[in-house]
């Protein structure tokens, strides 16, 4: 019997060991939603990325993706790298549009490999072109799009701006060419290309580097006889 009573306090000491408290319990409940929120979260942005990967923008559906995407990614800084150097770039919020395009892009690779393919001494420096056919190939996967001016955010075209140019088809609301951008060179800037084109930043460092790519020597098309390659990326 004495080993009978030992036995079964033992067990039961054991079970009151192993059973877990009210606590701990409630701990665990909330660390398994954690990790159910955190899925759910990486599931929603595994969707989204799914759905930027399959769309492909057109005139009509531009502007409603970007007026999400603006929403959804909040960053405003990039950097321009080139064999002179980086040109940093704070894009400016309030033209969201422009903004959201120039991070879409630069999320998709689209400028990597593109070059400053205008230059104009003195004036600014052009650049997300090439005639390359991998450019050409990326634009057709984007797809085809203009973006309206967006001008009466009080921007000037100050030395430093980055502008987006107008679309070289018949164009008289000066739609915007999404793929392509240019820094103002010009000392103390460009004003007559204020209220014909839309201002979306400014650069932050690498002035330097702008103006020599500007000192570059062009072809009579304003085109730098040795091409300056680009490599854009976000800085967080």
């Amino acid at each position: 019997m004495l080993a009978s009573f030992v036995f079964t306090h033992c067990s039961n000491t054991t079970k009151k060991q192993k059973e877990p408290s009210k606590k701990s319990l409630t701990e665990i409940e909330n660390k398994e939603q954690e990790e159910i929120k955190e899925k759910q979260k990486d599931s929603l942005k595994d969707e989204e990325k799914t759905k930027e990967k399959s769309i492909v923008l057109n005139d009509q559906n531009a502007i409603p993706f970007f007026f999400n995407y603006q929403k959804e990614h909040q960053e405003d800084k990039v950097r321009i790298t080139t064999r002179f150097g980086a040109i940093d770039i704070q894009l400016f919020k309030n033209t969201p549009y422009h903004r959201a395009n120039f991070i879409y892009l630069t999320k998709k690779g689209y400028f990597n490999g593109t070059t400053f393919h205008r230059v104009v001494p003195g004036f600014i420096i052009q650049g997300g072109n090439s005639d390359r056919y991998e450019t050409a190939k990326k634009r057709g996967e984007i797809g085809k799009y203009l973006l309206p001016p967006d001008t009466r955010k009080g921007y000037k075209h100050h030395r430093g701006v980055i502008s987006m140019p107008s679309s070289e088809i018949e164009n008289p609301h000066k739609l915007a060419s999404p793929y392509e951008f240019f820094i103002v060179q010009q000392t103390p800037g460009a004003y007559h290309l204020d209220g014909s084109y839309t201002a979306f930043g400014k650069v932050i460092a690498g002035m330097d580097v702008v103006d020599k790519i500007n000192q570059q020597r062009t072809d009579n098309r304003e085109t730098p006889l040795t091409n300056v390659f680009m490599e854009v990326s976000i800085i967080e």
